[in-house]
């Protein structure tokens, strides 16, 4: 493999790349942006992160020999009537308000575009902008400037083969949510991309009018249309097949970015003590004390639409279960507290054997640590990727948008189990929660799912092969340069 160029302060390499880089408002989106940002520029490429003052001062700090070929630009996000003042993300608002935090992204339009006219003016205009789903309205206004756009999805690739381009819903109309119970007619391989009828509401949602007064099915189709290319943060280790599918369905190319795992956390990322020195978390040291895969970590994401029942069943099944427990239990979004109650004595009777922790967790040193021996998990796709990184059979409790798709094909690799649900409601109890944790953490089946979960990761985390994707990604962006 080639070497990557170093880049030159304040821009790219000399035969490197300017690319913008423009994610959706919110952290599950922004962060994988941010560490395919990081790829791009360690390779001599000058990346452009364009996104709001207040996320951008919360992503976590780049390192050094990066910032060179890596900046950020903060576009101030327009009010909207009922949207809280200091929202910026997703994880600023409740639900019922996620729309309306669409509608306020929609009015960027204008700063982008005078970005974009200033860069060109100055000489750097960009080679390409990455946006996301909801994007349809930056491709018009890059094309004024013959910059083309390229689509970053986040998910892994069956599930955007799953939802589909305009041609195809239109030959296999899908109207309820019966319809997302099956494949898609465009899909011929065995696959797991279907819902549960509990889970279908939400994608028949998507392509009702919200209010942004945009579907998120429209946006979608459009940004597939208008761009030149589609990337997905996954692997044909992980999707053998799936990208030429898409690349056929989508009729234009459709190519894995890798898995991009976080690249491990600085020192400086922890609080500092008292002398000076910087402090192990509280977790880690309570972790060293802890006998070798004797944990399981649970940890079900900041957006995931947790009810006070759902706390309180999964608490009394962590009891019940009988296993050493690591939860972050952090506040949902848009609310400033921590979501609860736990279950009266709950924390009394299992202080000998788990720690509740409603702060920050470095997540990926607690799944990295000895001590831990499974990942109780919404089956968030970057959740679920940073799993591979240590080899960590799942217990898999999904809630939206694609995790319960992700769940089944993670059960169907014989990784993990499923929490047992309702076929009706999808509601779970402790019962439930404990037969799946022990499933995992005690019998002698969940030596074979760590067994399984091993030859995962031996065969996708390999970091030469990962990185030959970026170095693909880049032979597929490179043709357009300064053309």
């Amino acid at each position: 493999m080639e070497a990557a160029p170093t880049a030159a302060a304040g821009g790219a390499a000399e035969d490197g790349l300017e690319v913008v880089v423009f994610p959706w408002l919110a952290f599950g989106h922004m962060i994988p942006f941010l560490e395919l940002s990081k790829r791009l520029a360690a390779r001599g490429n000058a990346v452009t992160f364009v996104s709001t003052p207040r996320n951008l001062a919360r992503l976590p700090p780049v390192p050094a020999h990066l910032s060179a070929g890596l900046r950020f630009v903060p576009l101030q996000l327009p009010p909207v009537e009922g949207l809280p003042e200091d929202a910026e993300s997703t994880a600023d608002v409740p639900a019922d308000k996620i729309e309306l935090l669409k509608k306020a992204m929609d009015g960027l339009a204008a700063p982008l575009a005078a970005f974009l006219a200033d860069a060109v003016a100055a000489g750097r205009r960009p080679d390409w902008i990455v946006v996301d789903f909801c994007h349809h309205w930056v491709p018009p206004i890059a094309d004024q400037h013959e910059v083309p756009c390229a689509l970053f999805q986040i998910l892994h690739a069956a599930f955007v083969a799953f939802l589909g381009p305009r041609w195809a819903n239109a030959a296999h109309p899908r109207t309820e949510p019966e319809h997302f119970t099956v494949p898609p007619k465009w899909i011929p391989l065995p696959s797991t991309t279907f819902f549960l009828r509990h889970e279908a509401d939400w994608i028949a949602g998507t392509l009702r009018a919200n209010a942004s007064d945009v579907s998120d099915a429209e946006r979608t189709w459009q940004v597939f249309e208008r761009c030149r290319l589609v990337i997905c943060r996954s692997c044909h280790e992980l999707e053998p097949r799936m990208f030429a599918l898409l690349s056929d369905l989508l009729r234009k190319p459709a190519v894995p970015s890798g898995i991009l795992l976080p690249l491990p956390e600085a020192p400086d990322d922890h609080r500092q003590s008292g002398s000076g020195g910087v402090a192990r978390h509280q977790v880690l040291r309570w972790l060293d004390d802890q006998p070798p895969k004797s944990v399981i970590y649970v940890a079900l994401g900041g957006e995931a639409p947790l009810t006070p029942e759902n706390i309180h069943e999964l608490a009394l099944g962590l009891e019940l279960g009988g296993v050493r427990f690591l939860w972050v239990l952090g506040k949902p979004a848009g609310s400033k507290k921590v979501a609860g109650p736990l279950p009266a004595g709950f924390e009394e009777r299992t202080r000998a054997r788990g720690v509740v922790c409603t702060g920050w967790v470095p997540q990926m040193k607690a799944l990295a640590h000895g001590a831990t021996g499974a990942f109780l998990t919404h089956c968030g796709w970057g959740s679920t990727i940073e799993s591979f990184a240590f080899g960590l059979p799942l217990v898999m409790l999904p809630f939206i948008i694609d995790t319960p798709m992700i769940a089944r094909a993670m059960a169907w690799r014989g990784i993990g189990v499923q929490v047992a649900r309702d076929e009706n409601d999808g509601s779970f109890d402790r019962d439930g929660v404990a037969v799946a944790v022990r499933r995992v953490m005690v019998e002698d089946e969940g030596k074979v799912f760590a067994t399984n979960t091993m030859k995962l990761k031996e065969l996708v985390v390999v970091e030469g092969r990962q990185e030959q994707y970026i170095h693909q990604l880049e032979e597929h962006l490179r043709p357009y340069k300064d053309v």
